[in-house]
C-alpha cells in the first residue's frame, strides 16, 4: 500500500521539527536548510583549496642562500695625471667708458650702437656746448685785449727806463710803468690759463673712440643731460682678451708663467690652449686667492668679452691607474669600496681613489685590471654573496681622460 504525500509532508516536519507547518512550507524549510549546508561545505572546499595553493607557491629556501643577479665589466687599465679646474673670466685687452669728463651738457649726437667697430679718434658722440664756446670766445677776447695792453705798456717802461741815464724822469717813474707791465704780463697768463680750461671744456663736447676696437653698449641717446662721470658708450678691444682667474693660495707653484693650460670658452663651446702669461706676486687678504691671467690672440674676434671659460691645468706626471664606471664604487673621502666577482661569488674591495673624470672612477692599479667589477645589484650585496653574473660591455673611457684626470680634492 503506497503512502500518501499529506503523510511524507507529517514525516519531513516531524524530523525537521516542523511538524506544525502545514506541508508546502516544511517542504520550503527543508530547502533552505540543504541551500544552507551546500554553500558551507563550498566555502570549506575553497579555503582549502586557496591554502594549498598558497603552500605550493611558498619558497622554503633562505633568500640569503640564493644566487644574487648582478651585471658586471671588466675593469680596464688606463693612465692618470692629475688636473686643476678653474673658473675663469673672459676679459677684453682694453676697455674705456666714454663720456664727458669735464662739462655737463645735453647729448647731441650718438654716432654708434653696440656691435660697431670704430678706428682711433673716430668720433662717437657730441653734446650741445653753446655755453662753452661762447665762453671760450669771451675768454679769447680778453686775453688778446690784456696781451695788447702789456705790450703797450712794456714799451712804454722800456722807453722811460732809457731816460734814466740822462735824468730826464724819475726813477720811480720808470719803477711804476716796470710794474704795470709786469701786472698787466700776469693778468695775461692767467687768462690764458682760464682759456686753456675753457677749450678743454670745448673739446669735451666731442668723444671720440681712444683705440681701434667695438662698441660695446650706449647708455645715452640725443637730449639725455649727462654729467662728468656719465658714459655715453663703452669700448672694448678683442684683438686680444684676457683669461683671468684666481686661484688657492695652496696651488700658486701649479699657475706660474708659461704653465700650458686648456681652455673651453662656455659661450661658444670653443676649446683652445693657451699659457700663463703673468702671475700676481701677492695674495688677495680678504680670499687669499691669487690672480693670473692668459693672453690669447683673438684677431677674428670670435671669443665675446665678459664670459666665463673652464680652465684645466695638468699637474705632476701620468700614473698607472685602473679605470672603472663611476656607478661601481661606493667613495668616501680618498677611498672607493667595489665588489668584485670570484666565481659565483662576490668579494668587497677597498682601494685608493686616484680621480675621477667623465663618469670614469681611477683608483690604484692593486684593482686588477679585467676584475669584473659589479655596476648593478651592488646596494644588495654584502661581502661574500652568492651570485649569478651577467657581463655587460665596458664604457669607453673618455678621450680627454686617456691620459689625464681630475685628482680629488680635500
Amino acid at each position: 500500500m503506497s503512502s500518501r504525500p499529506d503523510d511524507d509532508a507529517s514525516a519531513l516536519g516531524r524530523s525537521l521539527g516542523t511538524s506544525h507547518l502545514p506541508a508546502p512550507q516544511a517542504r520550503r524549510s527543508y530547502a533552505i536548510a540543504l541551500a544552507i549546508g551546500g554553500g558551507s561545505l563550498a566555502v570549506f572546499a575553497l579555503g582549502g583549496l586557496l591554502y594549498w595553493r598558497a603552500r605550493s607557491e611558498m619558497n622554503d629556501v633562505a633568500l640569503a642562500s640564493s644566487a644574487k643577479s648582478v651585471t658586471v665589466v671588466e675593469a680596464r687599465a688606463s693612465t692618470f695625471r692629475p688636473h686643476r679646474h678653474y673658473v675663469a673670466t673672459v676679459e677684453p685687452w682694453v676697455q674705456a667708458a666714454i663720456g664727458p669728463q669735464f662739462i655737463a651738457a645735453y647729448v647731441d649726437t650718438v654716432l654708434v650702437r653696440p656691435g660697431a667697430f670704430a678706428e682711433r679718434g673716430q668720433i662717437l658722440a657730441t653734446l650741445d656746448c653753446r655755453d662753452a664756446t661762447a665762453t671760450q670766445s669771451a675768454v679769447a677776447m680778453q686775453a688778446r685785449a690784456i696781451d695788447a695792453k702789456q705790450k703797450a705798456l712794456a714799451n712804454e717802461a722800456s722807453r722811460i727806463t732809457s731816460l734814466l741815464e740822462g735824468g730826464y724822469v724819475a726813477p720811480n717813474e720808470a719803477e711804476q710803468k716796470l710794474a704795470g707791465s709786469e701786472s698787466q704780463l700776469s693778468e695775461l697768463k692767467s687768462t690764458q690759463a682760464r682759456l686753456a680750461g675753457t677749450s678743454l671744456a670745448v673739446n669735451d663736447c666731442i668723444l671720440r673712440a681712444p683705440f681701434d676696437g667695438e662698441v660695446s653698449s650706449r647708455t645715452a641717446d640725443p637730449g639725455a643731460f649727462v654729467r662728468p662721470g656719465n658714459p655715453i658708450v663703452s669700448m672694448v678691444d678683442r684683438s686680444t682678451v684676457r683669461v683671468t682667474a684666481e686661484v688657492s693660495e695652496g696651488d700658486f707653484s701649479d699657475v706660474g708663467p708659461g704653465t700650458p693650460v686648456r681652455i673651453k670658452m662656455l659661450a661658444t663651446g670653443q676649446e683652445t690652449s693657451g699659457t700663463i702669461a703673468r702671475l700676481s706676486p701677492a695674495a688677495s687678504e680678504s680670499t687669499r686667492t691669487v690672480h693670473f691671467e692668459i693672453d690669447l690672440p683673438d684677431p677674428r674676434r670670435q671669443f665675446p668679452v665678459g664670459t666665463t671659460a673652464d680652465l684645466s691645468i695638468d699637474v705632476g706626471a701620468p700614473q698607472a691607474a685602473t679605470a672603472v664606471p663611476s656607478t661601481a664604487a661606493e667613495i668616501r673621502g680618498d677611498k672607493a669600496t667595489v665588489f668584485v666577482v670570484d666565481g659565483d661569488r662576490a668579494k668587497k674591495v677597498v682601494v685608493a681613489v686616484e680621480g675621477e673624470e667623465g663618469g670614469t672612477l681611477f683608483v690604484d692599479p692593486l684593482l686588477k685590471t679585467g676584475s669584473r667589477v659589479v655596476i648593478q645589484g651592488r646596494s644588495l650585496l654584502n661581502d661574500d654573496d652568492r651570485v649569478v653574473a651577467k657581463l655587460e660591455a665596458a664604457v669607453p673611457i673618455p678621450s680627454s681622460s686617456n691620459s689625464v684626470a681630475a685628482s680629488p680634492r680635500p
